[in-house]
């Protein structure tokens, strides 16, 4: 089967739409509720958020496809972090924030992630990153050990609401 990575475009709205409402839960600790994955969800993954996210000249999408079909995207920010937390933990800047990375849980462990990464990290320093930082629910062992096993270290933790209830996140930064 052929993988490709390739930068999202406005077209690609609904497809990321519908990949992020399948991911998301997939991130979410056990005590999530159902109600409050699907707020999240109507509010900051649906196909009109990512149709602004598409037009943002500060955001860069990159869709993993295997065989033409979505199996995984990811997105980069390119800001300074808002967050207090957030900025006193980073160790290096520019820093750009990788907000979102997923991969359909039908192609866990097929090397997908890997390439999604790869290319990830590629995005950063071509548009002049000097580290790329993300946060990640405490609870989320699969991920914490994929981004550990990338190079990303724990700098420091911060908070993430879902639905009426804060997440405790750790924050990793990779410097590049």
């Amino acid at each position: 089967m052929v993988l490709s990575v390739r930068r999202a475009v406005a077209s690609d709205s609904g497809t990321l739409a519908a990949v992020a409402a399948v991911t998301f839960p997939l991130a979410c600790p056990p005590h999530t509720t159902d109600e409050a994955k699907a707020a999240f969800i109507a509010t900051h993954l649906s196909r009109s958020s990512f149709d602004s996210y598409l037009a943002d000249p500060a955001r860069d999408i990159l869709i993993a496809e295997l065989e033409g079909e979505a199996v995984g995207y990811t997105m980069l920010v390119f800001a300074e972090p808002s967050d207090p937390d957030v900025a006193s933990a980073l160790t290096v800047t520019p820093s750009i924030e990788l907000s979102k990375f997923y991969v359909l849980a039908g192609h866990h462990g097929q090397g997908i992630a890997a390439e999604l990464m790869a290319e990830t990290i590629a995005a950063s320093q071509q548009r002049g990153a000097a580290a790329v930082w993300l946060g990640v629910n405490e609870e989320n062992a699969r991920a914490n050990r994929f981004y550990e096993k990338n190079g990303f270290a724990k700098v420091g933790t911060k908070r993430f609401l879902v639905g009426e209830n804060y997440e405790d996140d750790y924050v990793r930064e990779r410097v590049l």
